[in-house]
């Protein structure tokens, strides 16, 4: 890119695969600016966008594509055909297509998840979130008995119910969606992983993905993937078989990832912010200021492959080369000075509404499950919190473990202590 400084400062980030928490280095880099220059895991040159406003235009502009065929280095084979985050850019689907062949696309998928269909989900996903929390009672009570009574709320709560509602949409049998997390999450979040291991994970998860598909092909029911096969039987050039596997495969990550971070990150926000879940269980914010404000401050994806400038693109003062594979910095842009000012960093649910958070990205390729996960985080947060208002970490918030991961951004466990309301 151009514009910069001839000093150490200026030399290109080079990106950690273990990731860790993004926050300290989201403010380094938009000190220096919106725009940073990177260097990708395999020595690929890339760019992050970092800034909110920034992030904002380049997420819409029409000059910008997703379709890898715009990628110059890959097209030019200086790739290694080994290199791990080739799956971001082979895999065929809705988050990787343009224009025509997007809409064509989420057209298919629209329906599932537009107001009225996720709205009559309301019902099944408290009844799951209710269960959930007598198994979470249930761990922390068994632990009690054992040792100390703490209960891991991602792995018996925050994981189980995103995953749960994903795989039943998509008609996902019960016994493939512990597999289904620990391959997505090796393909997708874990960017330590080595690229034998990930090209692995690739290939077993469409394998399941294709049995899956194949079940349901034999099947049929009211579920998502039925209604895909049926689209591709009713009119072939309408969905490919690649397209339909790529979809699928971002319907499981994307349907439960991303609510599965959500939830864990609000729930570290509300014990560490105690006088903010005040707020809300005193009836002064809403469990939906909860899901805005935690999307914004520390929000379930990080910095997200690839999208592919398809001219050399003016961007907040710096130029990005054509056909550079480009990181959306959604943390970065979630605590912006310019655009939440001088107190950005702080998690405060009574903040003024300056600018819209992008968490769930913005323009063409705006998340279609956003409805789905923010109904999701606010009824498991609400119940949560109802029947355990004195919730608090077991373990101090500096000694979690962040996921291994430049992409999603959370911890890999939550060990929390539960005190149920009708024992205060």
């Amino acid at each position: 890119m151009t514009e910069q400084i001839d000093d150490a400062a200026a030399l290109p980030h080079r990106i950690d695969p273990a990731g860790g928490c993004p926050h300290a280095l989201n403010a380094r880099l938009l000190d220096r600016g919106d725009v940073a220059e990177v260097v990708l895991p395999g020595g690929v040159p890339g760019a992050v966008v970092l800034g909110h406003e920034a992030l904002l235009e380049f997420l819409a502009h029409p000059d910008v594509a997703k379709d890898a065929r715009h990628f110059t280095d890959l097209q030019e084979g200086r790739i290694a055909p080994d290199w791990p985050l080739r799956v971001f850019a082979n895999a065929q689907g809705m988050h990787t297509a343009d224009n025509e062949d997007h809409r064509r696309l989420r057209s298919i998928v629209g329906n599932a998840f537009n107001a009225r269909q996720v709205e009559r989900l309301r019902p099944r996903i408290e009844t799951l979130t209710a269960e959930l929390l007598d198994d979470l009672a249930a761990a922390a009570a068994a632990a009690a008995a054992a040792a100390d009574g703490i209960a891991d709320l991602r792995r018996h709560f925050a994981l189980p119910l995103p995953m749960s509602v994903i795989c039943e949409l998509l008609g996902v049998d019960p016994e493939h969606r512990g597999r289904l997390h620990e391959l997505s999450n090796k393909v997708i979040i874990a960017t330590d992983t080595t690229p034998a291991e990930a090209m692995a994970a690739v290939r077993e998860l469409v394998e399941l993905m294709g049995t899956i598909a194949a079940t349901r092909a034999e099947a049929p029911g009211e579920d998502l993937t039925s209604a895909l096969i049926a689209a591709r039987a009713a009119d072939g050039d309408r969905l490919s078989e690649a397209e339909l596997i790529g979809t699928m495969r971002l319907m499981l990550v994307a349907g439960h990832e991303t609510t599965l971070n959500l939830i864990t990150n609000a729930v570290r926000a509300l014990c560490t912010h105690r006088d903010q879940l005040a707020l809300v269980l005193s009836g002064k914010a809403s469990w939906n200021d909860v899901v805005d404000e935690t999307l914004r401050w520390d929000g379930p994806v990080s910095w997200f492959p690839f999208r592919y400038p398809t001219r050399d693109l003016p961007l907040a003062g710096t130029v990005i080369p054509k056909g550079t594979p480009v990181l959306a910095g959604y943390t970065a842009a979630g605590r912006d000075p310019q655009a939440y000012g001088p107190g950005a960093d702080r998690f405060d649910l009574t903040r003024p509404t300056t600018a819209r958070n992008l968490s769930f990205g913005h323009g063409a390729h705006y998340c279609v499950g956003a409805p789905l996960a923010r109904l999701e985080a606010t009824i498991a947060l609400e119940a949560l919190f109802t029947r355990f208002p004195d919730l608090d970490l077991a373990t101090p918030e500096t000694a979690l473990r962040h996921q291994p991961s430049f992409i999603g951004n959370s911890v890999e466990t939550l060990p929390v202590r539960l005190i149920p309301a009708d024992a205060r």
